[in-house]
């Protein structure tokens, strides 16, 4: 192949497809509570709305369906996802193997770009909490952030690919749990904790402070889920 047919193939595209776009918008909505769960998700209003083809709101709606965040059934077509216990305990045992497992990878490295901007999260998280129109949502963002640099500095591309897969589920997750007058010393001190055992290459005690971590995440994102 010459080098002006190869530049062809590997060109990246200069804007998201419509398609894209579309899931984009629909995520957003989902996660910050503008659809609520069991929500029907029609396609000709949603086109209407959007003023696009039923083609891209079809194509996007498959594709949050593999996020997790839509229900496509025959019957009813599109709706948001319902949580339910179940969909936590696999969520949280999954995302827990996950992370304790891209913590001791974590170790392996130096990679001290990875480990300063994990700690950049945990200071803006602690200053998140006392802008109150936005704690909530500027908190989870930083929260799923910090979680996801962690796994990165794993240098583990199939175990960061599968980790992505739950990340939409997981900033829905925490986006709906309540910011309790403690959040703010249990998050930072929490993430801070997480941290300090990577830089130390204590695996036993980032494998503990994970498990209790990911523990006291579950409980709260339960409270406002499962009644």
């Amino acid at each position: 192949m010459d080098f002006d047919t190869l530049t062809q193939v590997l060109t990246m595209p200069v804007k998201r497809s419509l398609s894209d776009e579309v899931a984009l918008r629909l995520r957003e909505a989902i996660v910050t509570g503008g659809f609520p769960q069991g929500e029907r998700l029609r396609e000709e209003d949603l086109a209407t709305t959007l003023k696009v083809s039923r083609g891209p709101i079809r194509e996007a709606l498959n594709k949050l369906e593999r996020e997790g965040l839509v229900v496509i059934s025959p019957n009813r077509g599109a709706t948001v996802t319902m949580i339910t216990r179940k969909d936590l305990d696999e969520i949280f045992s999954l995302r827990l193997s996950l992370e304790q497992l891209a913590a001791v990878e974590a170790m392996k490295y130096d990679n001290q770009a990875s480990l300063a901007e994990m700690q950049t999260c945990v200071v803006e998280m602690g200053e998140a909490v006392t802008h109150v129109a936005t704690a909530a949502r500027d908190a989870a963002e930083l929260d799923v952030r910090f979680h996801e640099l962690l796994v990165q500095s794993a240098n583990h591309t199939r175990l960061y690919r599968h980790w992505m897969e739950l990340r939409p589920q997981i900033q829905w997750l925490l986006l709906a749990r309540t910011l309790n007058p403690d959040f703010k010393d249990y998050a930072v001190s929490g993430h801070q904790n997480i941290l300090d055992a990577i830089r130390q290459k204590n695996k036993s005690a980032v494998l503990d402070i994970l498990a209790h971590h990911m523990s006291v995440a579950y409980e709260r994102v339960a409270s406002v889920y499962i009644k």
